[in-house]
């Protein structure tokens, strides 16, 4: 099947812009830095990069005639505010299990950002303690129960819509978009920096090069402190959602294990310095927990030379920015 079999659910506004960051560049003074915006990608509530994938997953949802969207993040989870924002469009409702992922005590940590979305959104939010990972969650499965036992239809969306059967089709098609605009641009990027924790963002990307057949570096920065789960589960989505396109084998999984800072969720010294960085020099904000720790992989290859001054490097910027919000002890 090609990516066009698969019914979408209409999220996005068009293609998610692509531009250089041309002060960045200067500052470094090695590749040349651009940024592909899926916080940009979406009139839905912020927009990012589960958006893209919730597509998919919707359209499949409404086809099986699900009622209500449930799945499960940390108490800031990017992914669910998503699935609140998409729910709300899709005239669904949404039960989202917000666990404990971070040991992070900021005053209102819990009521701001993220979450204080979802509830907006008029999403079901549930509090509960249970420490990070990227499996399958009892919390989120008794929520599946409960809904049914109800009455409701619910649809499972497990974290960061990733270890599904079609979580990986969003950023598979990203690939074939971006080829587009690279021919519009006239540049191609020969390295793509990329955050990962559930995996299923880089592994789309490593099936649509898969599709394309014009090879390229993915790179990911890991950002879940557990390599070798994540890179896993990474290599299992990128080969599942290959084989749905019929497509080869796709490449390598690369994850750079130096960023993470030690554990999910928590900012290093690095990370919040590459986040200042990127604000200051481009006005493009970036968070604690993903982009600020991909955003200090990136400057740190850059300036080290491991991507080479003759190279184009896109920065996959997947959104996140509300999280800032749970965070003004380091960024106040």
């Amino acid at each position: 099947m090609s990516l066009a079999d698969f019914p979408r659910f209409p999220l996005l506004i068009g293609p998610s812009p692509v531009h250089r960051l041309d002060r960045l560049t200067e500052h470094l003074g090695g590749a040349s830095v651009w940024a592909k915006r899926e916080d940009l990608n979406s009139g839905l509530a912020f927009g990012g990069n589960k958006t893209r994938k919730l597509e998919y997953l919707v359209a499949d949802a409404l086809a099986q005639g699900a009622d209500t969207l449930v799945s499960i993040g940390g108490v800031q989870s990017n992914h669910t505010r998503q699935v609140a924002a998409a729910a709300a469009r899709a005239g669904m409702r949404a039960v989202l299990i917000q666990e404990s992922w971070v040991d992070w005590h900021d005053p209102l940590h819990d009521r701001v950002g993220n979450i204080q979305l979802s509830r907006v959104l008029g999403a079901e939010v549930r509090l509960v303690e249970a420490g990070f990972g990227i499996g399958f969650k009892e919390s989120w499965e008794q929520a599946l129960a409960e809904v049914e036992a109800a009455g409701g239809r619910p649809y499972a969306i497990p974290a960061g819509a990733s270890d599904h059967r079609l979580g990986g089709l969003g950023f598979a098609n990203w690939v074939l978009e971006l080829e587009a605009q690279e021919r519009e641009l006239g540049v191609f990027f020969d390295t793509i920096v990329v955050c990962s924790v559930t995996g299923s963002t880089q592994a789309g990307m490593l099936a649509g090069v898969a599709v394309s057949g014009k090879p390229r570096r993915i790179l990911g920065i890991d950002a879940s402190a557990k390599p070798a789960e994540t890179r896993a589960q990474i290599g299992r989505i990128a080969g599942r959602t290959a084989d749905l396109l019929g497509a080869g084998q796709p490449a390598e999984v690369l994850l750079d294990e130096r960023y993470h800072a030690g554990i999910y969720g928590i900012p290093d010294e690095s990370t919040l310095d590459a986040i200042r960085t990127a604000a200051r020099l481009e006005g493009m904000i970036t968070d604690p927990v993903y982009e600020g720790k991909s955003m200090a992989g990136l400057i740190d290859l850059v300036r080290r030379g491991e991507i080479p001054a003759g190279a184009n490097v896109l920065y996959a910027h997947l959104g996140g920015q509300p999280t800032i919000n749970a965070y003004t002890s380091v960024l106040g």
